[in-house]
């Protein structure tokens, strides 16, 4: 039982990781709006902003651990 509740554990934090990655995306794409589009960006293979995106998520994953 106590697997069980451990994996069910997990499965909430990585939920929760996801949905503050998402959120932290959506912002930076709002602060950027007017400048350019993130999305675009990554699809013309812009290697800048995908290396600016992951650190972002990195930054978002190192807060969590801490807060968690």
């Amino acid at each position: 039982m106590e697997v069980l509740s451990k994996l069910i554990e997990i499965i909430i934090y990585v939920a929760i990781g996801v949905i503050f990655c998402l959120i932290g995306y959506k912002i930076t794409e709002k602060i950027f709006k007017k400048s350019f589009n993130l999305t675009e960006e990554i699809d013309n293979n812009n290697k800048a902003v995908g290396i600016m995106v992951s650190g972002m998520f990195i930054a978002i994953g190192i807060i969590m651990s801490g807060v968690l």
